[in-house]
């Protein structure tokens, strides 16, 4: 359990992510899904997409970060937040940094890729020219839980 506090925003942002998760699950991706938000309103959404896109960098962190870009006609995302259900991995918590998101949110950490906690500390380096604050744990055990359902359908032949 973490000692971050959520509001009612994280709710219903992660809410909105997790409902990605679930668009990803149901075209056979891992349910990872993504939104930007910015003065309360999402700006961009994204889903994990990688087989469904044939690329490695279809992650739903990216391609939400993409979506912000275009309908804000800016790469510069510097009063944004990014909520995300797993931890960002190495490639996307550069993204972030690029992109000078000020926030992350995120349900779960990622033990074998995850770049803010779990693997590396990325967002905690010293002299990088943008600081993203961070906070996760939020729908933690929900959001373990779709993705154990998930791999446990595939190893099953049930996706």
């Amino acid at each position: 359990m973490t000692d971050f506090q959520f509001n009612d925003d994280d709710i219903k942002f992660m809410s909105l992510a997790i409902e990605q998760a679930l668009e990803a699950r149901s075209e056979g991706e891992v349910p990872i899904g993504a939104v930007v938000v910015k003065d309360g309103v999402v700006i961009g959404r994204g889903r994990n997409a990688k087989a469904v896109a044939k690329t490695a960098t279809s992650h739903a962190e990216i391609i939400a970060i993409e979506d912000a870009s275009k309908n804000t006609g800016d790469w510069r995302l510097d009063e944004c937040s990014l909520y995300v259900t797993v931890e960002p991995c190495l490639m996307c918590a550069g993204t972030i940094i690029h992109s000078r998101i000020r926030n992350v949110v995120f349900g779960v950490p990622e033990p074998k890729f995850g770049g803010v906690i779990s693997l590396a500390n990325t967002f905690d380096i010293q002299g990088l020219n943008h600081k993203v604050n961070y906070k996760h744990g939020i729908f933690e055990d929900e959001i373990r839980e779709m993705l154990k359902s998930f791999f446990r359908d595939l190893r099953n032949g049930r996706l």
